[in-house]
């Protein structure tokens, strides 16, 4: 067993013993490079949860001379920061969405640290800024979450239905089912925790997680990606995200790693479809369609790092 994995199991075993909600997040600080690396236009945001806690953001525009068509909120993963989860939401400028990538509190410039139920102030004032903006006014709001982003999502989305109400679509990608699950997968996943796994899993606070929060999204559409060859989340999490979602939901198998999805053009290409016309979208594609190994296309500097197991 190398010794990364000897010090992910580690934080875990102490993050289940603990039941402390701190160690879902793998936060990274500072700004390692910006949009501008990728030849993106942006602007730096600065936003204020309720608490008081300073959150930096992203802001890229629609691509000069593309019809705007709507905005997309990019909740990212657990780990790293807005640098590290461009890979996800690069492209949409050019398609005409405008994107806002938040950092959650301790996360690259933003303030504080993370926690639940804190974090969702950071959505919360997210959602604020777009009610606000001028340049969003008039036009759909989609918001994107990714592995533990949209977990957050779908929970801070069904405690609000005003925000609810306003979103065109809710599109997830990689997303844990519950957080107590993914402990114990992480447990079974080494001779030293295996036997605990089950007591120890029991250990980590559940409430919050996706499954029972995603039944209350009535009249949300939904697009849910998740590959086949996920080795972080498991596809059976998407899977029950989907059976236990309400009607207006999609689900698109992949391939490829965690969160990786966007690194194909095909997958980009279905939430384009998707997002023309979620009430009414049928254009699944099959994954014989697909090659098995995308090329990843999004120029930045380094491939994006593997997130820490949830």
């Amino acid at each position: 067993m190398s010794k990364l994995s000897i010090r992910t199991l580690l934080l875990l075993l102490l993050a289940v013993l603990q039941g402390c909600s701190e160690l879902l997040f793998y936060p990274e600080p500072g700004q390692p490079f910006t949009p501008e690396k990728a030849g993106l236009v942006y602007r730096d945001i600065e936003l204020t949860a309720a608490d008081g806690t300073r959150l930096h953001a992203w802001w890229l525009p629609a691509k000069a001379g593309v019809e705007v068509k709507g905005t997309v909120l990019h909740l990212h993963g657990n780990g790293g920061n807005l640098a590290s989860h461009l890979g996800g939401s690069w492209w949409l400028p050019a398609q005409g969405y405008q994107v806002l990538l938040l950092d959650y509190r301790g996360y690259g410039l933003s303030a504080g640290e993370p926690s639940l139920p804190a974090v969702y102030e950071d959505i919360d004032a997210a959602f604020a800024w777009l009610q606000q903006a001028p340049q969003v006014q008039g036009k759909p709001v989609i918001v994107l979450g990714q592995s533990l982003g949209g977990a957050l999502a779908i929970h801070y989305l069904a405690e609000h239905p005003p925000q609810r109400q306003q979103l065109k679509a809710l599109v997830l990608d990689g997303v844990p089912a519950s957080y107590r699950d993914m402990a114990q997968f992480a447990l079974a996943g080494a001779w030293l925790t295996w036997p605990l796994q089950v007591p120890l899993s029991w250990l980590v606070p559940d409430g919050d997680s996706a499954i029972h929060a995603i039944g209350q999204l009535q009249g949300v559409p939904l697009l849910i990606y998740h590959s086949i060859d996920d080795p972080v989340v498991p596809l059976s999490n998407g899977v029950r995200l989907y059976q236990a979602a309400p009607p207006l939901r999609v689900f698109q198998p992949t391939r490829g790693g965690h969160v990786q999805t966007f690194a194909d053009p095909v997958w980009r290409e279905v939430m384009l479809r998707y997002l023309d016309d979620p009430r009414g979208y049928t254009g699944l594609r099959r994954l014989a369609e697909v090659p098995n190994t995308p090329t990843p296309d999004f120029p930045k500097p380094d491939a994006p790092k593997q997130e820490s197991p949830q």
